[in-house]
């Protein structure tokens, strides 16, 4: 993995390409790489497991000290692959309260927000994939396969 960044590029067991990978990676990818899990309902409504972060979705963190906190997304920073959820603030020491920074893979969205027609169209696209009948194998390939 000697370029910067390469859609070829499959997978690594080393730490070190799994980070350059993400650093290095294009925008359009990075917004992929800051998806979080849906609840159970959502999940069944939409017919996906997991869609990309928006602000404006209400969230409720899963894991670390604020296990429980539910909110709305005020920002999502694609540089830094964080989120940043409203009323979620910690104390410095100096006395001054900071956003607190949430790692995407620790929230989970209880409602998303609707408001794009893109995000929409996401939507209904994997909800017609679902709907969709399989397809029969074909009669050829069962008889090779049995034999």
């Amino acid at each position: 993995m000697k370029q910067l960044w390469s859609t070829e590029w499959k997978s690594s067991v080393q730490p070190r390409k799994q980070r350059k990978y993400r650093y290095n990676a294009p925008l359009h990818v990075r917004h992929r790489l800051l998806s979080a899990n849906l609840s159970k309902t959502l999940r069944k409504e939409l017919g996906k497991r997991s869609l990309p972060l928006r602000s404006g979705d209400e969230v409720e963190v899963m894991k670390g000290t604020m296990k429980g906190f539910k909110g709305v997304i005020e920002r999502v920073d694609m540089k830094k692959l964080k989120v940043y959820v409203e009323n979620a603030n910690i104390k410095k020491v100096d006395g001054t309260e900071v956003a607190r920074a949430f790692d995407p893979s620790n929230i989970r969205i209880t409602k998303p927000n609707m408001d794009d027609k893109m995000r929409l169209k996401a939507a209904e696209r994997k909800e017609s994939r679902k709907e969709k009948p399989k397809k029969e194998p074909n009669k050829k390939e069962t008889k090779e396969k049995s034999k």
